[in-house]
């Protein structure tokens, strides 16, 4: 078997080996079903639910994907301003940590005063959660420019917004799409976050009537699906960052 093969067995060999590890230890300990449902018990119950969790699914990932590309655009910008200048930088990047330190949750109960329960709350709730980690990035790429390049290019008559549109964008997309990969599951979270605390739609709002019934089971179920979307936004966003980035890493470059 080829290196290749292996490394790409290896995520379904390691779920495999969990799921077993977790049923096993369920029953061997005798734990009690609304404690900590068996894997076979919590895809007893996605089956069982299948029609309930997918409604609630579809409308938890199209909230996900609006807040998402919402959270893609303002990053992108706001990333691209707190990179282009030092100044920017250091007024604006202690802000953005500031916010990013600040729990969610606590935002929510402040986007149904203004806004009302439902989806906008979610949606919202999924963009503050995940546009920082593009933010960030973006600005990294751009800040990390090196001095003698800025100073090559503007010897050769180059503008600020020239070297930021032809050089620093471009050297910043490997940043930029790899924190795709992040901020798309982090939407999730912010959805589901929402879901359970202001919504009347969708997974965490599944999941918290399930949970107020001892369902628990299909609390777990829930988590599943949840899970499976996240991996495979991810996966969608490791191609897209492969193909369209593959040159930095071809040349050793890229983020990390």
């Amino acid at each position: 078997m080829s290196p290749k093969t292996v490394h790409r067995l290896a995520p379904w060999v390691a779920t495999a080996l969990l799921l077993v590890v977790w049923e096993a230890g369920c029953r061997i300990f005798a734990v009690d079903e609304f404690i900590l449902p068996t894997p076979s018990a919590s895809l007893a119950s996605l089956w069982e639910y299948r029609a309930a969790i997918w409604f609630n699914a579809s409308f938890t990932l199209w909230l996900t994907l609006a807040g998402f590309a919402v959270a893609v655009a303002f990053g992108l910008v706001l990333g691209a301003v707190t990179g282009a200048s030092t100044l920017a930088y250091a007024a604006l990047y202690p802000m953005l940590i500031g916010f990013n330190s600040i729990p969610k949750v606590a935002i929510v109960p402040v986007l149904v005063v203004w806004f009302g329960s439902g989806e906008v709350p979610a949606v919202i709730t999924a963009f503050l959660i995940s546009f920082f980690p593009i933010a960030v990035n973006v600005a990294t790429g751009l800040a990390t420019l090196e001095p003698e390049l800025r100073d090559v290019l503007r010897s050769l008559g180059a503008r600020p917004i020239d070297i930021l549109l032809k050089v620093g964008l471009p050297r910043a997309m490997p940043y930029f799409f790899a924190s795709l990969k992040i901020a798309v599951t982090l939407a999730f979270v912010g959805t589901v976050i929402s879901e359970t605390m202001a919504g009347n739609r969708g997974i965490g709002y599944l999941m918290l009537s399930a949970s107020s019934s001892f369902k628990v089971p299909l609390v777990f179920a829930g988590l599943i699906v949840v899970a499976i979307m996240g991996v495979g936004m991810y996966a969608i966003f490791a191609v897209v960052e492969r193909r369209i980035t593959g040159w930095a890493y071809r040349s050793g470059g890229g983020p990390g």
